[in-house]
């Protein structure tokens, strides 16, 4: 049984999502502001976070890198007031996983933290779900940089870089399949699941930070190559 909490400092909304998930079966835990989060989040260790972007104490995007700080995996999904795309890139940057705009249907958000939680859980039975990395061999090395698919680390120069879960998985996709090119929407599709409800300019987005952790220098990226008008591929 999932658990779920929900940040948020409006009662009515944190009392309605809450009634809906339980209806659904998760268990529930509430705060009203980032340090009650904290806490929160790390007395009960939630599978998800539902988090307002604009708390009392503090900015949620703030919230969102403290809480990866401690688990770089945990699915985070915003509850935003704001639908411009750079606001929504933002909420990226912070390592969400997803957004909803308030005001939202229950219908949606469930959608959304059902989707998530399905794409979180290890061994998820998906015809889209990333390819294995060779088992021979779960460290793999790229000039400078060595991966490790089972610990899901990284060193550049043997010095661990810190990724986000979606930019780990993104990595792994391209590294696995060397050479070859993917397109936004196959890779949005397989990093984000086919059910998801981010568009293409998400895909730019991570691989830009990729290329600015990984890169030696990322305007001239010499490992993660564009291949204008198709997409991106990891150089074979």
């Amino acid at each position: 049984m999932s658990k779920i909490l929900v940040v948020d400092d409006e009662e009515p909304i944190v009392d309605a999502i809450s009634y809906n998930l339980k209806k659904q079966g998760f268990v529930v835990e509430t705060a009203g502001d980032a340090e009650e989060c904290m806490s929160r989040f790390l007395s009960t260790r939630p599978d998800l976070v539902l988090l307002d972007v604009m708390l009392p104490s503090g900015s949620g995007l703030d919230l969102c890198r403290r809480l990866h700080q401690h688990n770089a995996a945990l699915p985070v999904l915003l509850l935003t007031a704001r639908a411009a795309e750079a606001d929504c890139l933002l909420g990226f940057d912070a390592g969400a996983d997803d957004y909803v705009v308030k005001p939202f249907s229950m219908r949606e958000l469930m959608a959304r933290v059902h989707s998530l939680l399905r794409r979180s859980q290890p061994g998820t039975d998906n015809k889209d779900a990333l390819p294995d990395l060779p088992r021979k061999s779960p460290t793999l090395t790229f000039e400078n940089l060595e991966m490790n698919a089972d610990r899901r680390e990284v060193c550049k120069d043997g010095i661990p870089v810190t990724l986000s879960r979606k930019e780990f998985d993104l990595l792994t996709l391209l590294t696995s399949h060397r050479g070859r090119v993917f397109d936004r929407q196959t890779i949005l599709s397989r990093i984000w699941g086919e059910d998801s409800y981010v568009d293409d300019r998400t895909v730019d987005v991570h691989v830009r930070w990729l290329r600015e952790k990984l890169e030696p220098v990322p305007a001239r990226p010499e490992m993660l190559l564009t291949v204008r008008g198709i997409g991106y591929k990891f150089k074979g």
